[in-house]
């Protein structure tokens, strides 16, 4: 099977019903996506399919096709960097784990959206879940990327 990761051509022998999630973090040491629940529900394992946010622990590879997949480690757009650069000064990660995914899902919706409001964040991050409770740092810190991104594409 052949797959398309972060603007490279992957081949993979694996079986057609194995997550994407095992084949990223085992067999292409990209662990920067997380297992967190395995059934779609937690988003610690988010990544993007053709721009738009995804749950890898619960997409097989079979259904990928000749679709684009893009993780943490391949996304360097102006709102990813833009995001990371307000995690980091807000301090928002408690424990981080979720992170990941919550940057992939932000990112998704700044690429559509680079005005949110609330109910549109709330919506767009619906399905990530922080054990640490941090929602209300999360929503501020896109909200703050937001703007620095519409400064940008001024």
């Amino acid at each position: 099977m052949q797959l398309s990761i972060n603007d490279n051509i992957i081949h993979t022998e694996l079986e057609a019903d194995t997550p994407l999630l095992w084949l990223l973090r085992d067999e292409l040491g990209l662990n920067s996506t997380k297992f967190g629940c395995g059934m779609g529900l937690c988003g610690a394992c988010t990544v993007h399919l053709n721009g738009q946010p995804v749950r890898s622990c619960s997409l097989t590879i079979a259904a990928i096709g000749n679709n684009k997949i893009t993780t943490i480690e391949g996304e360097n757009s102006a709102q990813i960097q833009c995001l990371k650069a307000v995690w980091m000064q807000q301090n928002i990660p408690q424990c981080g784990y979720c992170q990941v995914g919550q940057l992939m899902s932000a990112s998704a919706l700044l690429k559509q959206n680079n005005n949110p409001d609330e109910a549109t964040i709330n919506a767009a991050m619906s399905g990530n879940i922080c054990r640490c409770g941090t929602y209300v740092r999360i929503k501020a810190g896109i909200i703050a990327a937001a703007k620095q991104i519409r400064v940008i594409e001024v």
